[in-house]
């Protein structure tokens, strides 16, 4: 990943981590005097994000270490890892904690109290949540330019950038539960609402999970590169008059801004071995000089006859 892109990364996780930390606080705070079951959940729902945003920083740092013997492509698919632990977590700790608050409030209901520091703490976790789903949202959308919403996570390699997004979003829906349990729960003088409520947070957070669990594991086992990537490295090495057809272009990211090519090329019958590797240098150099992401190239000189031809060279669904 570029640095520049690896600042605009961590400045999002950041601010999500400063605004979680400190909400969870205001939220246990409010949830001891007022007693109230959705904002405990809603507590621990921010502690678990906050446990997220720094496994995201801890893969994303363990991601740049450099490629070695026994990673020869490098360490950047840690970080999907680390991405697919985040999703087991919101989805084990994050709904699991809230589905089992909500049915313990509702068979052992505590009496109702004073709700005002709940809205304040609301209130405040609100502006301060929508502080960063901007800044992320934000982010997400300058990668992403010309693309719908859903398909932009689709193609999206860069989990880090998704997660928090979806973390935010899922956290100002909780908040919005969050109140509307603890205004029925007084307006209808009925504790059990509140347990309802921190249920629905749960479910919520599960959904969400399951989303995430989904889009790290295909990026865990391995994705191809966007289809429009691949079209011009078909694109740029058919251009080669000695190239008389390009067989197939195979690609995997090996991190979110570094691609692995394998290129099958028919070239001319008349081309000397030593022609064939002077153009296959030519064209790794054009490449890389035009495809910065292309971290490792390879090109195999193979008939089309005998190439194995896929239906498509791009990513196929996960």
């Amino acid at each position: 990943m570029s640095s520049s892109k690896q600042g605009e990364s961590n400045l999002v996780i950041f601010a999500a981590l400063a605004a979680n930390l400190g909400i969870a606080v205001a939220k246990f705070i409010a949830a001891a005097i007022s007693g109230s079951s959705s904002m405990l959940t809603e507590g621990f729902h921010s502690v678990v994000d906050s446990l997220n945003q720094i496994l995201l920083l801890y893969g994303q740092h363990r991601g740049k270490r450099p490629p070695d013997v026994d990673h020869p492509f490098g360490y950047g698919r840690e970080l999907y890892f680390w991405s697919f632990v985040v999703a087991i977590l919101i989805f084990a700790v994050g709904a699991g904690v809230s589905v089992y608050e909500g049915i313990v409030h509702i068979e052992e209901p505590e009496p109702l109290r004073d709700p005002l520091i709940n809205y304040i703490v609301l209130a405040v976790a609100f502006a301060m949540e929508g502080g960063s789903w901007l800044l992320a949202m934000r982010g997400f959308a300058a990668d992403n330019r010309g693309r719908g919403w859903w398909s932009a996570v689709r193609r999206s390699k860069d989990p880090a950038g998704f997660i928090v997004l979806f973390e935010d979003s899922a956290a100002l829906a909780g908040l919005l539960i969050a109140a509307a349990g603890v205004w029925a729960s007084h307006h209808f003088n009925d504790p059990r609402i509140d347990g309802v409520a921190s249920i629905l947070i749960g479910i919520l957070l599960g959904l969400i999970a399951m989303v995430l669990a989904r889009e790290a594991k295909g990026l865990l086992i391995g994705e191809g590169a966007d289809p429009a990537i691949v079209a011009e490295v078909r694109a740029i090495v058919d251009g080669y008059p000695v190239i008389t057809s390009v067989n197939h272009v195979r690609t995997i990211h090996t991190a979110p801004d570094s691609v692995f090519v394998a290129i099958s090329a028919d070239f001319e019958d008349s081309l000397t071995m030593g022609d064939a590797e002077t153009i296959i240098e030519t064209i790794e150099t054009d490449l890389k000089a035009r495809l910065p992401m292309l971290s490792s190239i390879y090109i195999r000189p193979e008939k089309r006859e005998n190439a194995a031809i896929l239906p498509v060279d791009g990513p196929t669904a996960a």
